[in-house]
């Protein structure tokens, strides 16, 4: 399962990368499982009992990727992950590799690990990406620029007054952002405390979902340069899931009786909102929960929704009054967005030394109508 996330990007220099993927079609086979299981599992065991891995190894022996993010150039980092099959503890080991624009490997990195070891959640950015260890705050947390060199990052507890090409990099506990122009990591100003979900949109504008103790509905809320501009409530019967923005397109999942039901909708920046709770997407056939949900924003302000591990619909235009069902090569265990540009991840949902069929990184650069398999041969 992918932990990582991305938001934004552009799509500079993705034909070209695109190209050095292995071209088929959406309806296609998918590929099949590869290698004799037994010569996999010996191999995979010597990868995580290595103290110095080579990246090359700890790709082949994880299969598929655990995440790509696209820098503001379009180079990727794919990021792998090769955990302990028979147990929670023990030996592992984990990679990176970025990829430059025009489909060759820029530098690579791998290392021996722990399995019960969190890892960092990388971001894409002007100039490269930034990494945060999950739940461990800001300790930790470190640059890549394109070409693969480790920078370090300024940690600061000062708010900062979140501006164009800021980025969020966590949600909440604790909520932090990165200014790429400084490599700074600090809280966002003017948060309100009772945020229970947060959006930063490429212009700068702090969306955020309030919670309130009283009987009063949630409200949705944008700040830009720490002033308020507006508010609206999330409808009657309903509560505030997740929340994203980018385009000119905020998006907020309405939940009830723990499932998502719908959406409330703005396309010109908080002007006008609508509800989204009938038409394409059979939100009555979304049953793995709010927690599963997957709402995207491309950055022509097109939705994406759907469930992780299940079935995904975008929208037809920046209106997103229609919207269509994916067909995909696989069954995607995650799917995200960078630019216009989807990333769909293949991989076993339960540790295994094998390989599941169509197994890997699939790439579409045309709204779902066809997919490239990711060739990660160095």
């Amino acid at each position: 399962m992918a932990w990582l996330r991305e938001r934004g990007g552009r799509a500079a220099g993705l034909a070209v990368v695109a190209g050095a993927v292995l071209a088929l079609t959406a309806c296609g086979s998918g590929g099949s499982a590869e290698g004799d299981a037994g010569d996999r599992e010996s191999k995979y065991k010597r990868v995580i009992e290595d103290p110095h891995p080579r990246p090359a190894d700890v790709i082949e022996a994880a299969g598929a990727p655990t995440g790509a993010v696209r820098a503001g150039d379009g180079s990727l980092l794919l990021t792998y992950d090769a955990g302990n099959v028979e147990d929670d503890e023990g030996p592992a080991a984990t990679a990176w590799r970025i990829v430059g624009p025009d489909g060759r490997t820029v530098a690579e990195h791998a290392e021996h690990a722990d399995a019960e070891a969190t890892r960092p959640a990388f971001k894409g950015v002007s100039g490269g990406f930034v990494g945060v260890p999950p739940g461990e705050g800001t300790e930790g947390a470190y640059a890549l620029d394109v070409r693969g060199k480790r920078h370090e990052v300024v940690v600061t507890e000062t708010p900062l007054r979140v501006r164009p090409d800021d980025v969020l990099l966590a949600v909440l506990e604790p909520t932090l952002v990165y200014r790429p122009a400084t490599r700074t990591v600090a809280p966002p100003a003017g948060v309100p405390d009772d945020a229970i979900g947060l959006a930063v949109d490429e212009g700068g504008t702090v969306w955020s979902l309030e919670q309130h103790l009283t009987e009063d509905p949630d409200r949705v809320v944008w700040q830009r340069d720490g002033r308020t501009l507006g508010s609206t409530a999330v409808p009657e019967s309903y509560a505030g899931g997740a929340l994203a923005a980018r385009g000119g397109t905020v998006a907020l999942a309405l939940t009830r009786d723990e499932g998502v039901r719908g959406l409330l909708v703005t396309t010109d920046g908080g002007e006008r909102w609508r509800t989204v709770v009938a038409g394409d997407i059979p939100w009555k056939d979304l049953k793995r929960g709010s927690e599963l949900f997957v709402l995207e924003v491309l950055a022509d302000g097109r939705l994406l929704v759907g469930e992780e591990g299940g079935r995904y619909w975008l929208a037809a235009d920046r209106t997103n009054s229609a919207f269509h069902a994916l067909k995909t090569p696989a069954a995607f265990t995650s799917l995200t967005v960078d630019g216009t540009t989807l990333y769909g991840i293949r991989d076993a949902t339960t540790a295994t030394y094998d390989l599941v069929r169509g197994e890997g990184l699939w790439i579409s650069t045309d709204g779902g109508h066809e997919w490239q398999r990711h060739d990660q041969r160095g």
